[in-house]
């Protein structure tokens, strides 16, 4: 026991100092199929007031605080607020635009390919558990164009947008390079999917996303 403790405090240590590690990395890996260890990083995590932030459908994997510890470390004032890392709200706005735009879609994309996978191995006389397909294959890219066309006037316009995605990739939530806004690693890990899917699919946002992956997707086309 005390050697998967030390290796849980090597991890705990390295998502402390980068934030976030793909689950490809030997120590995630190794944690993801050892239960015992992934046990004492949870352990050594809660020990500080953190926990851990893993979900199938994302490549990485982070730490949050725990819900008692946020009004310990923030206050009241910040649980009221609508966020914990000083994003201001047409920030908060564009956030949610992009992982609605990227994660929505992603989700569906993953949805689909591991139906097909299981469907393809229904005739295998030996059929084995077949994981979810990488984010990053599924994980459509959003036109920086386009999201300034359609969203550009309520976010702000040009030069707000612009300071707000430097903000957003600054804190990992995304990937921005020249006109390709793509998924970052805390995209679909810090924002609660069961939470936020129904609302913007059953809100008046969902026909303006409609709209905007329509356009997406027409000229995804015409460049192929």
């Amino acid at each position: 026991m005390s050697t998967s403790l030390d290796d849980a405090a090597v991890l705990a240590a390295e998502l402390l100092a980068r934030r976030w590690l793909p689950r490809q990395h030997p120590k995630v890996k190794r944690a993801l199929i050892d239960a015992e260890l992934w046990s004492a990083l949870q352990e050594r995590l809660a020990q500080v007031g953190l926990r851990l932030v893993d979900n199938i459908y994302a490549d990485h994997i982070t730490v949050a605080l725990q819900r008692p510890a946020e009004s310990a470390v923030f206050g009241e004032a910040g649980l009221d607020s609508h966020n914990n890392i000083d994003l201001p709200r047409d920030a908060v706005s564009l956030l949610i635009v992009l992982w609605s735009l990227i994660v929505l879609p992603k989700r569906e994309r993953q949805a689909a390919r591991a139906t097909s996978l299981e469907s393809d191995g229904q005739n295998e006389m030996f059929n084995t558990a077949r994981p979810l397909p990488v984010a990053a294959s599924v994980s459509p890219v959003v036109s920086y164009k386009s999201l300034l066309t359609d969203f550009g006037v309520q976010l702000g316009k040009k030069t707000r947008l612009d300071g707000n995605l430097k903000r957003l990739a600054n804190h990992g939530f995304i990937v921005h390079r020249g006109d390709e806004i793509a998924e970052g690693p805390l995209l679909d890990l810090l924002l609660d999917y069961d939470v936020l899917a129904p609302r913007i699919l059953d809100g008046a946002l969902h026909e303006v996303l409609g709209r905007a992956r329509g356009a997406q997707d027409t000229q995804d086309a015409g460049e192929a």
